[in-house]
């Protein structure tokens, strides 16, 4: 065959021409996301103060998998003698350490210490339930492969802080995330008009059976979000900071909020854990945006 004539498609096809650094970079992007995606809808269930312990459900039941199902033996020792013991502060590392990979991997902010965390809590959860019953080991090495490709690979140079930081794209990351943080409060309001205004859990947005989700908001929340995306968006257009700082400000108030109430029953916002991680993305975005009005202006 005459590789001379072969059509440029095909050769990627074939994987005998290298794909462009930029095509690479998004790919890579993407995928960052889609994990940060994973971390945002599991940090939901992480309820403080006692994780399911009184209960034996939530993360207390997973975590003792590791005794009753064990994988490497030393491993369930630990979880035994040491993790069950001390369980409520095992219980705040695991709601900060994934809600930390969540905001990092979404807002794409020190891409590599975000995979060797990935890695770190992928093989712990693995050597957690890998072995329990309806439990499919491979899930789990695909994990740890997603966070090593992180590791070592451009992924944070698209739609991504660290991206910012060299001087690339913040007008585009500001604008995305203002644009799907209207786009969500949106789903919110809509799905929330039949709720009351303070509804202890408001309007789920995503989609439960592929456990993908963006958070809960009732419409007090869903309007917070929307300001919060709204002077986002302006912000970006604009290159000022009076919009920024008031996103950053409702952002960090809101994911405060729904901190100080995590595990009660309702919540002044309506929402979860999920939704609190949601305006923390915003303000690491915000902020990795805020000394750039002059690159913002420019629209870099």
């Amino acid at each position: 065959m005459d590789t001379r004539r072969r059509p440029r498609w095909a050769g990627i096809l074939l994987s005998t021409d290298p794909v462009s650094a930029r095509a690479t970079e998004i790919a890579v992007g993407c995928l960052r996301i889609l994990a940060g995606l994973i971390w945002l809808y599991n940090v939901v269930w992480k309820l403080p103060p006692d994780f399911g312990r009184n209960g034996n459900t939530a993360l207390y039941h997973f975590t003792r998998q590791a005794v009753e199902h064990p994988v490497l033996p030393p491993f369930s020792w630990l979880v035994e003698h040491v993790v069950l013991r001390w369980f409520t502060a095992f219980g705040w590392l695991t709601l900060v350490v994934e809600t930390a990979l969540a905001v990092l991997l979404l807002t794409g902010t020190a891409v590599r210490f975000a995979a060797l965390l990935g890695i770190g809590q992928s093989l712990a959860i693995a050597l957690s339930v890998a072995e329990a019953p309806g439990e499919w080991p491979w899930s789990y090495v695909m994990l740890i492969a997603i966070h090593a490709v992180l590791l070592f690979t451009p992924a944070g140079r698209f739609a991504a802080v660290d991206a910012v930081r060299a001087d690339r794209g913040a007008t585009r990351l500001l604008r995305g995330w203002g644009v799907a943080l209207v786009v969500v409060s949106v789903v919110a309001l809509l799905g929330g008009l039949h709720h009351p205004v303070r509804a202890p859990l408001g309007a789920f947005v995503g989609y439960e059976p592929l456990q993908f989700s963006l958070g809960n908001y009732n419409l007090i929340g869903a309007l917070a979000l929307l300001v919060t995306g709204a002077a986002m968006l302006m912000a970006a257009l604009s290159g000022g900071r009076p919009p920024a700082l008031v996103a950053l400000v409702l952002a960090a108030a809101a994911a405060a909020t729904l901190y100080v109430q995590s595990g009660r029953t309702a919540s002044w916002l309506g929402g979860t854990n999920t939704s609190a991680a949601v305006f923390v993305c915003a303000v690491v975005v915000v902020a990795a945006t805020w000394r750039r009005p002059a690159g913002l202006k420019k629209g870099s």
